[in-house]
């Protein structure tokens, strides 16, 4: 199991989705965190990070550090590549 560390500008991603949305991130992130290469599917432009999860219409970026998956980035699926 990896441990979830979130970035700041992860966490100012998070604050600006609705509740609802926040709690269903939540769940599938600890889900997740059993066999994150099972779930994520690796990006082809590493510039913003290495990995993502589709939860909905959100994404969740993030890249993969020995025993940490480190959140790099949440937003919705309109925006969070550009």
């Amino acid at each position: 199991m990896y441990k979830i560390v979130f970035t700041r500008r992860s966490l100012k991603d998070l604050e600006n989705i609705d509740k609802y949305i926040q709690n269903r991130i939540a769940v599938k992130l600890k889900e997740y965190t059993k066999e994150p290469q099972k779930y994520g599917k690796k990006l082809i432009n590493h510039k913003i990070g290495t990995y993502r999860f589709k939860i909905g219409d959100y994404r969740v970026i993030f890249d993969i550090d020995k025993d940490t998956k480190v959140v790099l980035r949440i937003g919705h699926r309109k925006g969070i590549y550009k």
